[in-house]
């Protein structure tokens, strides 16, 4: 972790520069353009003191000319070494290139790790439902909203009948299927604001924000015990499944999260004991 951090920070350090200069490959391609054109430059000039010198041998020539060819073979020297700089520099820009994509690459892997680990804290394995801690923690925020701008609330407490004898019968490999089945059903009937979760086993708790009433919230029960009794396809079986579902509301069936999931595991037990579908907490 502190390697990871290591590189976040240099990261951090290459992302602040590079909103002054210039992106490190475009400066990677004009310094090898430059250097191109030193070389050149240095071959040109080697080109005119070879040709000068058997010319200027065959005759006496002034100090000032055998001092300019003297100069202008330094400068040859001078351009020689710019070119070999310039071959450091580029090596380093490249090294530097390499480096930033080293740690860019780090940083999506570590985002990636971070992300699923978050996911994983807050997601049911099996289903991709929130768990009890994302649903709880969401609870307790629709509680805070509904204190303060005096909204009811809704929850329910979404129990499969019978679910023991699918994983006897069919195998437990045919339960989670129906179980993941069931959670994608229950996530299409789920409003933007509301949340639907995997309490356990066979077990979903689902929040319904801003209500008016009981009887939003019988309407939603209603439609969900519908979406959850159409077949099942496992293999070569169409398994019909019944749910049986407990509702509190807030504030008349508790002002606590607890409170209000205790109410409507209370009221599922009625229902199931009924056989009535669904029920509503006293």
């Amino acid at each position: 972790m502190k390697s990871n951090r290591n590189d976040q920070a240099k990261f951090g350090q290459l992302t602040k520069k590079s909103k002054i200069l210039p992106s490190l490959p475009h400066t990677l391609a004009h310094s090898e353009q430059i250097k191109v054109a030193v070389v050149e430059c240095a071959e040109e000039l080697s080109g005119v003191n070879i040709a000068l010198k058997p010319v200027l041998a065959e005759q006496e020539q002034p100090v000032e000319v055998e001092k300019a060819l003297e100069k202008s073979e330094e400068v040859e020297l001078k351009v020689l070494d710019v070119a070999e700089q310039l071959t450091v520099v580029n090596n380093a820009l490249e090294e530097e290139i390499l480096e930033r994509e080293r740690l860019e690459h780090q940083l999506i892997l570590v985002k990636a790790q971070e992300q699923s680990a978050r996911h994983a804290a807050f997601h049911d394995p099996l289903t991709g439902l929130p768990n009890r801690v994302l649903f709880n923690d969401r609870l307790e925020h629709g509680l805070e909203q509904a204190i303060r701008h005096g909204w009811n609330l809704a929850v329910m407490f979404v129990d499969l009948d019978e679910f023991k004898s699918i994983n006897d019968l069919y195998g437990h490999d045919a339960g989670d299927t129906v179980l993941q089945t069931i959670s994608q059903r229950l996530k299409e009937t789920t409003r933007v604001d509301d949340t639907v979760s995997r309490h356990g086993g066979d077990e979903f708790l689902y929040l319904l924000m801003e209500i008016n009433n009981s009887r939003d919230a019988t309407l939603v029960a209603k439609k969900i015990i519908k979406a959850i009794q159409k077949p099942c396809n496992i293999g070569t079986h169409d398994l019909v499944i019944r749910a049986s579902i407990g509702i509190s509301i807030f504030p008349k069936n508790g002002i606590s999260a607890d409170d209000l999931i205790k109410s409507a595991d209370k009221a599922m037990y009625q229902a199931k004991r009924l056989k009535s579908g669904y029920a509503i907490a006293k």
